[in-house]
């Protein structure tokens, strides 16, 4: 026998308890919260929702998320153009942003090398990179990757393709003020912004 009183509700629970970090008990507190709002409220909450996987796309050119084909950063006269700072996510764009230490524009891989995950150079943006590299135009690569294993491999494996393509690009990193081991969305705003402004050429 189900330990809720409506079947609704546990299905509810369920869905919100799917979620990265939200167990049982926080589920149904929060369920519980939405049932309580007026129809008008829930309902858009539950929009917006909808509209975020229908309508939210990739940026074409560096593949963070944008409302439209190009994202506000790669649309603006006033970003440098010619840097361009490699992260590993969207959160990563969004901390460096937060920071107002960087006026470049960015890639966004979408993940990194880890061959314990299965994760190669063919299942992330590596080769639009280079793309955006040989059009020309591009004087500097800052690579802003985790300071882990599959930050460094990655970090080292873009610098081999960039020189093996014979692209003569300045190639950086960020300085390692981010300490080693750290995800930069949980790196603070100070640190991250010295470790940006800060950076350090790469040698492979």
């Amino acid at each position: 026998m189900s330990d809720y009183p409506s079947v609704i509700l546990e299905q509810a629970v369920n869905q919100m308890a799917s979620l990265p970090g939200v167990g049982r008990r926080t589920a149904l507190r929060l369920v519980l919260h939405l049932l309580r709002q007026p129809e008008a409220d829930v309902e858009a909450f539950s929009n917006a929702f909808t509209r975020l996987k229908k309508e939210v796309v990739y940026c074409r050119e560096c593949h963070n998320i944008s409302d439209t084909e190009i994202c506000p950063i790669c649309g603006s006269v006033r970003r440098d153009h010619a840097t361009i700072c490699v992260v590993e996510n969207v959160q990563d764009v969004m901390s460096i942003e937060n920071t107002g230490q960087y006026n470049g524009v960015y890639h966004v891989l979408g993940g990194v090398i880890s061959p314990m995950e299965g994760v190669g150079p063919k299942d992330i943006e590596i080769d639009s990179l280079i793309e955006r590299v040989a059009k020309g135009n591009v004087d500097e690569i800052i690579l802003a990757l985790p300071t882990t294993m599959e930050g460094d491999t990655t970090n080292f494996y873009l610098y081999r393709r960039l020189q093996n393509a014979g692209l003569e690009v300045k190639i950086s990193q960020i300085a390692r003020g981010v300490a080693v081991g750290n995800q930069l969305e949980y790196t603070d705003e100070i640190t991250l912004g010295r470790s940006i402004v800060n950076r350090i050429e790469f040698k492979g």
